[in-house]
């Protein structure tokens, strides 16, 4: 028998795939050939000998015992000496001069030749022995029997040193790839060491405990810092000690939250060798160890200064390219209405003309100086610095009553679907700046469609984990879309895509102030070709809707009212001075808070004091009001003013605010709503004494 194939594989050959040990604990069998032209004897043989348990194979001839020899292996042949063709002799001197069964017993079987010269002729053949016929069963199997066990013990000894083979091959290859393996080993760890070394990155391991004491830093460190590794790991609070005073709180608090979130990423000023601050962007994430639990914080280090100054820089140069568009656009357009003022007033002053020229004249005036109210507002809505005043109101009910209005001004070509949530959707905002924000999507959408197309409006609830989440106002066309660039620069105010005189580049900067002051978001989605939608994002609320006053046309009516009037501006002060009074008022003036004050303290009689926001002198109109009302419980206040800023937006909202310019007719209600308001039922002891 010759070993199994992988008994005999080269030892050392790594590149093989390793080969499976022989299976010692399989059973060993063995197959039988029968060889007989007479079935009565073939049956009586396999009869005898089947309770044995091996396989046995019956060939009806020596031609087809020769095909099964070629291909199957046999413990032992049993071959009839007789046959017709091709008898025993002849086919066991084939059998013996094939290399592959030169050593496989045969025993003949013969009941005809039975003399001494035919028997020696049989072990000439090559038979181990002779059986004569008629076959005794227990002959047979006994003699079967020890061919068959001396075949088992030598398939059984083959087995035993292929094993042993296999073992020492085994053996052979492990330590063949141990080898190899140490050597790639090696080689990777040089590689990695130079790459440590040649990248501008740190690799770090903390302690998952504070102080979170580095416990490996890559010797790159050194190209950063100045400072070797060494000193990290073995000065337990040297990295910490040298952070900036400002960041180490909050660079501290990163390392510890990564604990709960897993991971950590956090920028820091650094003291570096050289005596100077380096920016550090470090970012991690937290390992566990073989049971699962987190025992270290894995992270790299980059040196983030360039980039950081890179960043500053661009911002600068982004902002000056705003302002500079900014103050561009402004003063084209304010140059533009100060023509149209400047130019009919010099016409009005130079010559007389009949009354219906000088009243277009005068109107011309008029739209000029409400298109730069106009444009004023537009810039405060986008700076988020307008004055608003926001109601509870569904959303659902102002689009209703206000679609209309919108298909006015989108034209017949467009055609405005509403598709409102059946729920009602109540947000706190300003209801004017809502319509306006919804009529500058409205009209935006029509440029963007000049042959006509669909505006979808559509409204829903975003819910949120807490509170009532926000109400999302979609406005939706079907236009010819935006491309990346126009998409990022598209709420910049004065920037616009439509021809010069087309556009004004402001209506979309009112929608983003708008929304922004009001505490909520807008999201917009566009691609070429795919049309345009902008989802204003409108804080929630349960409150109920507050129901909105018909809008009517304000009715100049004045009064015999004191007026205390507060203002620092000489021309604005001798126009509303010579409006007021010609409204009936009786008024008193002051150019700032001191001169207002003088008279408050005095004995002067003072219904209302009408005062601007913004003063010289340090003190502003709110805190004029509110030291006003102190002296005074039962003074009115009414506040006027062209711009305020946050603080003074949220520190004024206890009075009523009048925007600047202001036209008569409003300024005349709103005096007469704060006046003709009851009286407190307590009076200053001093109008008590007079009356």
């Amino acid at each position: 028998m010759t070993p199994p194939a992988a008994a005999r594989a080269p030892a050392g050959a790594g590149a093989a795939e390793p080969k499976a040990p022989p299976d010692l604990d399989a059973p060993l069998k063995a197959r039988i050939l029968i060889v007989d032209d007479d079935e009565r004897n073939a049956f009586a043989a396999v009869q005898a000998l089947e309770e044995l348990g091996h396989e046995l194979v019956v060939a009806k001839s020596g031609e087809e015992a020769l095909k099964r020899l070629l291909g199957e292996e046999f413990a032992l042949i049993l071959l009839d000496l007789h046959m017709p063709g091709m008898d025993g002799y002849e086919t066991a001197a084939l059998i013996r001069s094939r290399k592959r069964t030169a050593d496989t017993p045969i025993v003949f079987l013969t009941a005809i030749f039975r003399d001494e010269a035919h028997i020696f002729q049989a072990y000439s053949a090559g038979a181990v022995d002779v059986v004569f016929k008629p076959v005794d069963p227990f002959i047979l199997k006994a003699k079967t029997k020890v061919f068959v066990d001396l075949y088992l013990r030598t398939q059984e000894a083959n087995r035993q040193s292929a094993y042993k083979q296999w073992l020492l091959d085994e053996h052979a290859r492990m330590k063949h790839e141990k080898a190899q393996t140490e050597r790639a080993l090696r080689r990777a760890e040089m590689q990695q060491q130079a790459i440590l070394k040649s990248l501008p990155i740190v690799f770090t391991s903390r302690s998952i405990e504070p102080p979170f004491t580095p416990q490996f830093v890559s010797e790159s460190i050194f190209e950063i810092t100045g400072f070797p590794a060494s000193r990290f790991t073995e000065e337990a609070d040297f990295g910490s000690s040298r952070i900036h005073p400002d960041d180490l709180e909050r660079t501290i608090a990163s390392f510890r939250n990564a604990t709960q979130t897993g991971q950590y990423s956090c920028e820091f000023r650094w003291l570096c060798a050289d005596g100077q601050y380096r920016v550090l962007h470090d970012q991690g994430v937290v390992a566990p160890s073989d049971d699962g639990e987190a025992r270290e914080i894995f992270g790299v280090i980059l040196d983030a200064t360039d980039r950081r100054s890179l960043e500053e820089q661009l911002a600068q140069a982004r902002k000056m390219e705003a302002v500079g568009q900014l103050t561009g656009g402004v003063a084209h357009d304010f140059n533009n209405l100060l023509t149209v003022v400047l130019g009919n007033i010099d016409m009005l002053a130079r010559k007389q003309e009949e009354e219906t020229r000088r009243a277009r004249r005068i109107d011309a005036i008029r739209q000029a100086a409400e298109r730069g109210r106009d444009l004023t507002r537009q810039l405060l809505a986008f700076s988020r610095r307008q004055h608003l005043s926001p109601v509870t109101l569904d959303v659902n009910a102002l689009i209703t009553d206000f679609a209309p209005l919108m298909r006015q001004a989108v034209g017949e070509a467009v055609t405005i679907d509403l598709a409102l949530a059946d729920e009602a959707l109540n947000t706190h905002v300003d209801p004017t700046q809502l319509e306006t924000a919804l009529l500058n999507l409205a009209v935006n959408a029509r440029d963007a469609m000049p042959e006509g197309g669909r505006l979808t409006i559509r409204t829903s609830r975003r819910r949120a984990e807490r509170g009532p989440g926000f109400i999302v106002v979609e406005v939706r066309d079907t236009g010819f879309g935006m491309t990346a660039d126009v998409r990022e620069r598209v709420f910049e105010p004065f920037f616009t895509t439509k021809e010069v005189g087309k556009g004004s580049g402001l209506g979309l900067s009112q929608v983003y102030g708008f929304v922004r002051q009001s505490e909520g978001e807008v999201e917009v989605e566009s691609d070429v070709g795919a049309g345009t939608t902008f989802r204003l994002l409108l804080p929630g609320t349960e409150a109920k809707a507050e129901v909105r006053p018909a809008q009517a046309q304000a009715e100049v009516i004045g009064g015999a009212e004191k007026i205390l009037l507060v203002e620092d501006d000489a021309t604005v002060l001798a126009l509303t001075l010579d409006v007021l009074s010609g409204l009936g008022y009786a008024v008193r003036t002051a150019t700032n808070a001191a001169e207002a004050l003088e008279i408050l303290h005095s004995d002067a009689e003072v219904d209302l004091l009408f005062t601007d926001v913004v003063m010289p002198g340090g003190v502003s109109g709110v805190s004029l009001a509110r030291t006003a009302k102190e002296l005074r419980p039962e003074l009115r206040v009414l506040l006027t003013s062209g711009f305020v800023g946050d603080g003074q937006i949220n520190e004024g909202r206890e009075f009523p605010l009048l925007d600047k310019p202001y036209d008569t007719p409003v300024m005349a209600s709103m005096l007469r709503k704060l006046l003709d308001r009851p009286e407190p039922k307590t009076k200053r002891k001093a109008t008590a004494a007079a009356e």
